[in-house]
């Protein structure tokens, strides 16, 4: 807003700015009053002078006229199709209406400032309750996938049922997630403008699976899920960095690379695995060589699934990304059948159609808390977390199939489990001294002279 004020033939230009207030004056060295240049600020009973904001007005004038603000608004896209922009019409009244008593609030915050004191501490409070359930999602769904391991071999070895053909079943079954978007009125293959990357998240998750399944056919079940598991979790953290800039903290780095070494000594052959293969026999080594690298790119293109989906968090949700890996899921498990060769086997039994059904909740469970928590943390730090997979699959490998594990298996696996505890435990437990040094520093700002 511009005023020109005509004294003495002079003008004068001054800009009034929510932030700032300045005049532009003629310059003079030293400073001094000159003539023809006069300064007058409103004074009580001008002119004008009750048309200006005051400051206690500026707190939700700067909220409301801030270019931060009006950026993330910009940012901001419809939920559904239809109706978005007739709630926000609604709310306009209602926080016009309401001046008077956000006028009064703030004076109280002012006077007393324990109003801003109680409200950090509601959101501190509100931030550590949605910081638990996010890694009471994620723990659940390591134990789903742990349990998904299990169920997967169990079908192999007693019924027959190919890796791949549980994968083409699992994606069919998973096409019903359709519904979520629907019903809340999103397009199910994501925005516009944001298609495309959707569509390579889904290609990069389904390739990830597949690669992993097939694997199986190649490698034990054990190793190739633990090598899938580290491939990630190191290529996760590398790719965050590299595409996102997303650094780790050094105790998050720290239990992670704790974790990482204890996948390392789950992975070292037994004395009855290098005895019982003939290291002459090249179609044995190829055959597993082939099983490990299939692992690792397992491990690669879900890294960069991760990483796709933590770069599309504010735009798609869970319910789009579940429909967007089915499909593509769809589309990759019979090519990889084709390509494998692998034959078809339907269940013929009820067991075995429970056993099916089961191993699809799992997928869905897992899947949903670890996408979930992809929108709060970072990819490596949720994809450490599902390390505890390995450990849940050895013990319901124990209470399935009585086999005693190794010595390098049980301390690698307590390694994991003390790894993701205490990852569990440095995220949660200084919440709250976190959140009293923020409210420190604030209130320290509200009391310094230059706010």
């Amino acid at each position: 807003m511009e005023s020109t004020h005509l004294l003495t033939g002079s003008k004068k230009r001054v800009k009034i700015h929510p932030h700032t207030v300045t005049a532009k004056y003629t310059t003079h060295t030293p400073y001094s009053p000159q003539p023809g240049v006069h300064t007058h600020f409103p004074q009580p009973g001008d002119e004008g002078y009750d048309d200006a904001p005051s400051f206690e007005d500026f707190g939700s004038f700067l909220e409301e006229t801030s270019d931060k603000k009006q950026l993330t608004e910009s940012r901001r896209w419809p939920l559904t199709l239809f109706g978005s922009k007739d709630k926000d019409t609604t709310n306009k009244p209602q926080a016009a209406g309401g001046g008077d008593g956000s006028e009064g609030g703030a004076r109280a915050a002012k006077g007393s400032g324990k109003g801003v004191g109680e409200q950090l501490a509601s959101f501190g409070e509100a931030s550590v309750s949605a910081s638990r359930l996010t890694w009471v999602g994620l723990l659940g769904a390591a134990l789903a996938h742990g349990c998904l391991i299990v169920l997967t071999r169990l079908a192999s070895e007693r019924f027959s049922l190919g890796p791949l053909f549980l994968l083409l079943v699992r994606s069919i079954v998973q096409l019903l997630s359709v519904a979520v978007p629907l019903h809340r009125g999103e397009n199910p293959f994501g925005p516009e403008g944001y298609r495309l990357r959707l569509l390579c998240y889904g290609i990069a998750y389904s390739l990830s699976l597949c690669c992993a399944y097939s694997s199986l056919s190649f490698a034990s079940p054990g190793n190739a899920t633990t090598t899938w598991r580290l491939a990630t979790t190191a290529l996760s953290a590398t790719l965050a960095f590299l595409l996102l800039e997303e650094r780790l903290g050094l105790p998050d780095g720290i239990s992670m690379a704790a974790g990482l070494c204890g996948l390392g000594l789950v992975l070292l052959p037994t004395a009855d695995e290098s005895n019982s293969v003939s290291p002459t026999d090249p179609v044995v080594f190829w055959r597993g060589a082939f099983g490990w690298s299939l692992s690792a790119l397992a491990g690669l293109w879900m890294a960069l699934a991760l990483v796709g989906y933590r770069s599309l968090k504010e735009r798609v949700g869970v319910g789009t990304a579940l429909f967007t890996v089915s499909w593509t899921g769809c589309l990759l498990a019979p090519a990889s059948l084709a390509l494998l060769q692998e034959g078809w086997s339907w269940p013929m039994s009820v067991p075995a159609w429970g056993l099916v059904l089961g191993l699809v909740a799992c997928s869905v469970a897992a899947f949903l808390g670890m996408t979930h928590a992809l929108t709060r943390l970072h990819p490596a730090l949720v994809s450490a977390s599902q390390s505890l997979e390995v450990p849940v699959a050895m013990l319901l490998h124990l209470a399935v199939l009585p086999l005693a594990p190794t010595a390098p298996e049980v301390v690698g696996n307590v390694m994991v489990v003390l790894s993701v505890g205490w990852l569990v435990a440095l995220k949660l437990l200084p919440a709250r001294g976190g959140g009293r040094r923020q409210r420190e520093e604030y209130e320290e700002i509200l009391d310094s002279p230059i706010k």
